[in-house]
């Protein structure tokens, strides 16, 4: 070996255990590696919080709808249009594109048969037959008590990182079901469903 070469190693040698006992910079360096998994704990979070506040809201939706509807003495279906208008006042900010919502009356006879009464839904149609036995929770199944069923169901997109390391926007289906019981012991009739 050359004395030029031994020069030259020397230097890269040199050049090398300087490099290594240098600590400026250590922080920058680590934060860089750091960053984009925090950040994207940080988004993933926050899309996780905007789906429970869309779940809670549409909870709320549908008890606000089957109480309103409950304490009416009869219904149409102009009356339960006015639904949607509900559940556009509590989904704000987040609107209510694609909301499919059902209303029903359910009579429970003396053996403690639940039965459709009427239903309707936002496109003005009838998604249950009327007379049709249906199943309820057994704490409502009451002799001779009338419930009003509401269903609300909402798309809602979820932005998530990290899920098998990269990022999927992952479309979901909010969905809730509320039962309420009729105020007085009279059904609810819906004149036009």
């Amino acid at each position: 070996m050359t004395q030029r070469s031994k020069q030259a190693l020397r230097a890269i040698g040199n050049m090398l255990g300087r490099l290594r006992r240098d600590r400026q910079g250590v922080g920058a360096v680590e934060f860089a590696i750091v960053f984009p998994l925090l950040l994207a704990l940080y988004i993933t979070a926050f899309e996780l919080t905007i789906g429970f506040s869309v779940y809670k809201r549409a909870t709320h939706a549908a008890g606000s709808i089957a109480d309103l509807v409950s304490q009416q003495s009869t219904v149409n279906k102009v009356y339960l249009n006015t639904m949607e208008d509900v559940a556009g006042a509590i989904f704000a900010p987040y609107g209510t594109d694609g909301l499919k919502l059902k209303i029903s009356g359910i009579l429970v006879d003396a053996n403690k048969v639940a039965k459709i009464s009427w239903s309707w839904d936002q496109s003005d149609g009838r998604p249950y037959v009327v007379n049709s036995i249906v199943n309820i929770p057994e704490n409502l199944k009451q002799p001779n008590a009338f419930l009003v069923h509401a269903e609300l169901t909402i798309p809602h997109t979820l932005l998530m990182f990290m899920s098998s390391v990269s990022t999927k926007i992952t479309p979901i289906t909010i969905g809730r079901d509320y039962y309420f019981a009729k105020r007085e012991a009279d059904p609810i009739p819906c004149s036009n469903c």
